[in-house]
């Protein structure tokens, strides 16, 4: 479910309806007055909210335990028995219904609506001992903590929350985020963005509605021109005390543990979850739904395929990722391989 602070939802609507902006048939037997009050990820979905299942054994639990009243399903999902309370929607595309849906009662989740505010809107509550620089924009019913400061040309988005002894350099954005206290943002930073997610087909990509947010516990740094996308459904989440360094990107949904250190131009993709204490060296790569355990280390340009789950506590290195001991012994090998082959 979207949070009110940043979306606003143009719900609910029939089911009939969203079927058929959807371009999908209504299930047979099923009523379509009944009322969609939002959309909600497959564990997070109630009664009277939609959700989306593509089938394959991930999701399978979460799908059978889910207690969402709608659910598109794609063709592949027959296989898999949902709740008896749950109308299944059956789709050839379910990226594509979804979003559609999404939009339906979303219409303004792409980008920050500013309207003709204030540059300060009267309905922000701000802290003592703020400092606010010049050209600074704060939206509708945003917060802002004692004794943060916020640099020239900063905005900061309705509904956003900032704690208290928190610094923001200059030109930062921060939309649809809760942060806490001492929170370090270096100029530049790009916070609560829509996350990177399409349906595609033929006929090209079709946006779907980012519509989570950016969770940023207590002393946490991002560093400068640093971007952190929101989730579609769910929250991205940095965790207490991690550091990020400049230029990093952090994908929709992904959720870093607690005092993690990531070097700059680390790209992080989408639902990925690290530990607590993971330490990534520059330029490390991470496909989505990746999997890190605590106290895991990652050398310097390490390449991380999609769905991998690399155990806590170990050293990693090379590209295709594997334990750093055998990368580099791989790595030796074949440089003296090459060298004999030169002599000869």
């Amino acid at each position: 479910m979207a949070d009110p602070r940043f979306f606003d939802n143009r719900g609910p609507l029939a089911l009939a309806e969203i079927c058929a902006r959807a371009n999908v048939s209504l299930p047979a037997g099923s009523d379509g007055a009944r009322l969609v009050e939002d959309v909600a990820s497959l564990s997070g979905a109630g009664p009277s909210h939609l959700t989306f299942f593509t089938g394959g054994k991930a999701n399978a639990e979460d799908f059978a335990n889910s207690q969402a009243g709608f659910c598109f399903v794609s063709q592949q999902a027959g296989k898999y028995a949902p709740p008896s309370s749950m109308t299944v929607i059956p789709c050839a595309s379910v990226s594509h219904a979804f979003a559609a849906a999404a939009r339906l009662l979303y219409p303004e989740s792409s980008l920050q609506v500013w309207g003709q505010a204030q540059v300060i809107d009267p309905s922000a509550k701000i802290g003592e001992n703020v400092v606010i620089a010049p050209g600074v924009v704060i939206g509708p019913r945003a917060e802002i903590g004692d004794g943060t400061q916020i640099g020239p040309n900063s905005v900061i988005g309705r509904g956003v929350t900032i704690g208290r002894n928190c610094e923001i350099g200059s030109n930062a954005t921060v939309t649809h985020t809760l942060a806490g206290d001492e929170v370090l943002i270096l100029p530049g930073a790009q916070i609560g963005s829509p996350g990177f997610g399409f349906a595609s087909s033929a006929s090209g990509h079709v946006k779907i509605p980012q519509l989570g947010r950016v969770i940023i516990q207590d002393k946490v740094e991002i560093g400068a021109c640093t971007t952190i996308d929101r989730g579609a459904l769910t929250d991205t989440v940095i965790g207490e005390g991690t550091k990020l360094d400049n230029l990093v990107q952090v994908g929709h949904g992904t959720r870093i543990g607690r005092h993690c250190v990531i070097v700059g131009q680390v790209g992080i993709s989408g639902s990925c979850e690290f530990g607590d204490f993971v330490v990534m060296g520059g330029q490390v790569g991470i496909a989505d739904h990746v999997k890190i355990g605590t106290g895991a280390r990652l050398q310097a340009r390490t390449g991380i395929y999609t769905g991998a789950v690399l155990e806590g506590g170990k050293d990693y290195g090379g590209m295709p990722v594997k334990p750093a001991r055998e990368w580099i012994r791989e790595t030796l090998t074949l440089s003296a391989m090459a060298k004999r082959g030169t002599k000869q």
